[in-house]
């Protein structure tokens, strides 16, 4: 199948190798521009970008879509399909429309819950058991679209933002060769009204850690905003990222440590710190954490 590639982040490089794995034709691949990143502010490819031309594939990145030009440059490819997956940028109808069989998108929850920005996030961080893929036919709505098909995978108890991403990435990349295999047969199912929740952007402010709160709560935190943003707490006047954190039996007050192994009190019960970071530094287990800074029962986090 002719097809164009729409994606920008690391979530999106699985799927373009499944594509081309699978013996499809991608015509072009659109992502995001370069930015400026690093100390020097260099620019920098996406990651789709710099593995689009690894594999000898065009590679476009329009700053719009919504212009005449960019619109008939992209009718001209002729594709079948578009595959969407974490692009970034709105797709005008125009766009919607162009290729024949319009453009399918890979949403990485159960949709209609969480439409949005932020899907891994949100359903970590609301104690969701269950999460998935869904291959949509994409309209003008947000997420709004017919589902073509979707696979349900179970949340793993503590697993992270980071690690359900990865997996999430990979099941999508089986789903899309999967739909396309099937393309003629499959009929779009529209979402219900009922269950509809919108997954917000990450908001850094989302990030501190209050200590009042339970710690069923703080551990959904920690585990729903590791790898990024990092929930932070304040440990001997310095800010420490927690990036992985599991419930733990105990009581005590409030950001108050239990033991000398990163148990923490929490509003309600208590928390273990399982892998933490310092500014500057790269992530570590907490035993590693503890060798170059012991946090001796009755530590104050926080404050």
């Amino acid at each position: 199948m002719r097809l164009i590639f729409m994606g920008t982040p690391d979530f999106s490089v699985p799927v373009l190798d499944a594509l081309v794995e699978a013996g499809h034709d991608v015509a072009a691949v659109y992502c995001q521009p370069p930015r400026p990143a690093g100390r020097g502010k260099k620019e920098r490819p996406t990651p789709v970008h710099a593995r689009a031309e690894a594999l000898g594939l065009e590679v476009r990145h329009p700053v719009s879509l919504k212009g005449a030009e960019a619109q008939q440059e992209f009718a001209a490819l002729n594709a079948d399909a578009a595959v969407v997956v974490a692009y970034g940028l709105i797709l005008p109808q125009a766009i919607l429309d162009a290729p024949t069989h319009g453009c399918l998108n890979i949403h990485a929850s159960l949709l209609p819950r969480w439409r949005g920005a932020a899907p891994i996030h949100r359903a970590i961080m609301a104690g969701d058991d269950m999460t998935g893929i869904c291959i949509m036919q994409m309209e003008a709505g947000l997420d709004t679209g017919p589902v073509l098909l979707r696979h349900a995978t179970p949340i793993g108890s503590g697993e992270t933002t980071g690690q359900l991403h990865d997996r999430l990435s990979q099941i999508g990349a089986a789903a899309i060769v999967e739909a396309l295999d099937k393309l003629p047969d499959l009929c779009p199912v529209p979402q219900p009204d009922a269950g509809v929740t919108y997954a917000s952007k990450i908001d850094k402010a989302e990030a501190a850690i209050d200590w009042t709160r339970p710690a069923s709560d703080i551990v959904r935190q920690i585990n729903g905003l590791s790898p990024f943003p990092g929930a932070w707490t304040m440990l001997d006047g310095a800010r420490v990222k927690l990036l992985a954190a599991a419930e733990a039996p105990g009581t005590g007050d409030a950001g108050v440590a239990l033991d000398d192994a990163l148990m923490i009190a929490c509003g309600e019960g208590a928390l273990r710190v399982l892998s933490a970071q310092r500014a500057g530094k790269s992530v570590q287990d907490a035993a590693i954490f503890l060798h170059g800074q012991t946090v001796p029962a009755g530590t104050v986090f926080g404050g």
